[in-house]
């Protein structure tokens, strides 16, 4: 057949009643249909061709979709299909002129009429599937946060989290199966949360309340070091603000992270904006497991830790846009392979405390130019009865854009 021939369906938990005459027209008319049981028991009523419930891995399903290639084929998704749903995932094998998309409100729509909340002043956030640390950055005095579950233990396992980082007085509002005959809201402080019997479809929301000394993450780079847990490896405050200003943050990017120690900067790359990636590659293994922590405990754990000594540790890892290197830069090969994988257009950026690692930024920067920039920073500090300058030891940087 020419032209669409696989529709994407959005349902809400009305089922049939909230959907138009041109999506029940296109559950009707489809050969296949393809959704959860949940769904498809939805929408049973009307189904004249064959259903097929997803499969487990779901990738079998989305080879399955695309065999089906010119036959008409209906997919069900919940509420809007482009808003963590599955027709974001169809979108990438499929030209988007072969399809038609009937969109329902989705979840954080809903939920946000139920509250009377301005969705664009709403962080609206999914951690269906994926880690509820992920709530973290967004824990800001007042901020309101909606955020999709997985299942009925969701709501606790952020309640919790809440707790943990000094949260507890946030209200959680639970607001299960929205839309349908079982729709139910309900509301308790984080610290006190005891609801049970909840449903496994449901949004919570969250008003944030801080209490004293409260783990809240600044929107800008230079974190307090004692936010991070570190053996003395890390690339400390005021030199870490500089070292992220010189590489540069843009959306979709990757940094690879060489010599992570602590983990701070490929961790604080991320915080920059959540499309934003590390690799973080530490050859000792305790600390490249403190680095796992550190990501967790400051919203990003999707970081990637590669235990491994560079180069060898760096072979087959996906190509970066920008490299740091904070440790290890000495080792023969290390800022050479950095080099070779970088991507055009790309930065590097390394950082030096010891001569040694001094001298190799002065031949490289002799060799390939860029910027050469010495950091130095002082403290004040007690001196007797009075108080003087305590200087840290200070830093030669090497900044170099790949051409």
């Amino acid at each position: 057949m020419s032209g669409p021939w696989l529709s994407i369906i959005g349902l809400g938990e009305d089922g049939l009643d909230g959907l138009s005459l041109a999506a029940r027209a296109a559950v009707a008319e489809a050969e296949i249909v393809f959704g959860g049981e949940r769904h498809l028991a939805l929408v049973d009523p009307i189904v004249s061709g064959e259903a097929r419930a997803w499969q487990s891995p779901f990738s079998d399903s989305i080879e399955a979709i695309m065999s089906l290639r010119g036959r008409r084929v209906c997919v069900l998704a919940s509420g809007d299909p482009f808003h963590y749903g599955v027709g974001a995932t169809l979108s990438r094998h499929i030209d988007p002129a072969q399809l038609v998309v009937i969109p329902q409100p989705s979840a954080f729509s809903l939920a946000a009429a139920r509250l009377g909340w301005p969705i664009q002043e709403v962080v609206c956030l999914s951690v269906h599937g994926r880690p509820i640390d992920l709530v973290r950055p967004y824990l800001h005095p007042a901020a309101r946060i909606l955020a999709l579950t997985s299942d009925e233990h969701g709501p606790g396992a952020l309640a919790a989290l809440l707790v943990e980082a000094g949260f507890g007085r946030s209200i959680i509002t639970v607001m299960e199966a929205l839309g349908g005959p079982d729709e139910h809201i309900r509301s308790q402080m984080a610290d006190g949360f005891t609801l049970t019997d909840i449903n496994p479809l449901n949004v919570c929301a969250i008003t944030v309340a801080p209490l004293p000394g409260a783990r809240v993450l600044p929107l800008t780079p230079g974190l307090e070091d004692d936010l991070f847990e570190h053996d003395g490896q890390i690339t400390k405050r005021d030199i870490r603000a500089l070292t992220l200003a010189a590489l540069a943050p843009r959306r979709n990017e990757l940094l690879w992270d060489i010599g992570a120690g602590s983990g701070s900067v490929g961790i604080e790359w991320m915080l920059s904006d959540p499309s934003l990636r590390t690799i973080a590659i530490e050859a000792d293994p305790e600390r490249a497991a403190r680095v796992g922590r550190n990501a967790r405990k400051l919203g990003v754990p999707e970081l990637r830790v590669v235990s491994g000594l560079a180069p060898p540790a760096l072979a087959g890892l996906e190509a970066p846009h920008a490299i740091f290197v904070g440790g290890g830069g000495t080792d023969p090969g290390v800022l050479d392979a950095a080099r070779s994988v970088l991507r055009p257009g790309g930065r590097l950026v390394a950082n030096a405390v010891s001569l040694e690692m001094e001298q190799t930024l002065l031949a490289l920067h002799t060799e390939l130019g860029g910027d050469l920039v010495r950091l130095s920073v002082a403290h004040a500090a007690p001196l007797g009865t009075m108080r003087g300058w305590r200087p840290a030891m200070p830093i030669t940087q090497w900044r170099w854009s790949k051409p």
